[in-house]
This record gives C-alpha cells, structure tokens and sequence, in this order.
C-alpha cells in the first residue's frame, strides 16, 4: 500500500472542511426551522440562543431573496443547497487541479520531452475549449465581435474557416465545429501517440 501524498492529505483536509461547513450550515437550517415551526417556545431562552446563533447567517441571505422579489423564508433552503453545490464544484476544482498538478510534476520528471508533451495537451485542450464556448455563445448570438468572445475566436478560426470553405451548412445548421471538434481530438490524439 502506498503511502498518502501531500496533495492527497491536503484533498481530505479539505473535504473534512467542507463537510463541517455543510452540517454546520444543516444546524442552522434545522436550528432555524425549529424557531419557525414553533417547536421551541419562540420566547424561551433556547429560541433566543438559536436565534443568535443563526441570524447572522440566514439575515444576508434573506436580504438578498427579499430584493430578487422571492420569499425570504425559503433562505435556509438556499443556505443548504448553496453550501452543498457550492462544496461538490470547490472539491471537484481542488481535485482537478491536484490531478493537474501531479501530470506537470511527472511531466517536469521526463525531462523536455514530457514537457513539450503537456504544453501541447493542454494547448490542445485550450483549443477545444475555445471551440465549445464559441459555439455556446453563437446560441445566445453572443458574435465574434463581443470582447469577451474575441479571445475564443482567435483561437479556433485557424481550423473552422478553413473548414467553412468546404463544409456546406446543412440547412440552417453549420456543422464545421463539429467537424473541427472531431479534427482536434485526432490531431491531439496523433500528437500524443508521437511525442
């Protein structure tokens, strides 16, 4: 059995945190609905305890659903369902970047050739990226000319003009990016296969 990593330590630190947040943000939902609900005295000691305990939680959150026009009593429902998608996308980044941490530190091992081997995967991942966002973005009739979508743009044109040329749209559809998608895994997948 091998010995944990540092990285794989820190992932389970953080995994322990996030869980706290989440059970801590449990209490102050059940803490709270109790108050509400009226299964403790509102005026006893334990409500004000609770309540004091709570407030400083759900009051900002309330605010912000009041102004949005919603009801500020689904607040702790927001308190629990932010803090549980919110903790799932922070560790699913942190494991992420480990991964990708862990690939450059055994790529820098290779040497140069494990180098230029993940510059061009992640070069190429960047492409594909770029494609997907500048395909998203065409739906909702966000152009080439937006200045968010400039970057995108230029870095998928050199293989989607190419293929305008020669692909016809289908009716109404313009299929050359998903033409330029299937292209750039063969491309990244020969480039791999060579390096």
């Amino acid at each position: 059995m091998q010995p944990e990593s540092r990285g794989d330590v820190a992932l389970n630190i953080l995994r322990y945190v996030v869980f706290g947040i989440f059970a801590w943000s449990a209490f102050v939902v059940c803490g709270s609905w109790l108050v509400r609900s009226r299964r403790i005295k509102p005026l006893s000691h334990g409500a004000k305890t609770i309540r004091m305990i709570t407030d400083p939680f759900l009051r900002p959150i309330e605010r912000w659903i009041h102004r949005r026009g919603g009801n500020p009593q689904n607040a702790e429902w927001w308190l629990l369902g932010g803090t549980l998608a919110g903790g799932i996308v922070f560790l699913s980044l942190a494991d992420w970047m480990a991964t990708q941490l862990r690939a450059v530190a055994l790529a820098g091992d290779r040497g140069p050739q494990g180098v230029v081997r993940v510059l061009v995967y992640y070069a190429g991942q960047a492409v594909i990226i770029s494609l997907v966002v500048r395909v998203i973005g065409s739906w909702f009739g966000v152009g080439r000319y937006n200045r968010w979508m400039k970057l995108f743009y230029l870095l998928t044109d050199w293989i989607v003009e190419p293929l305008r040329k020669i692909i016809p749209p289908i009716g109404m559809i313009d299929i050359t990016p998903i033409v330029a998608w299937f292209a750039l895994q063969l491309i990244l997948s020969w480039l791999m296969r060579i390096l």
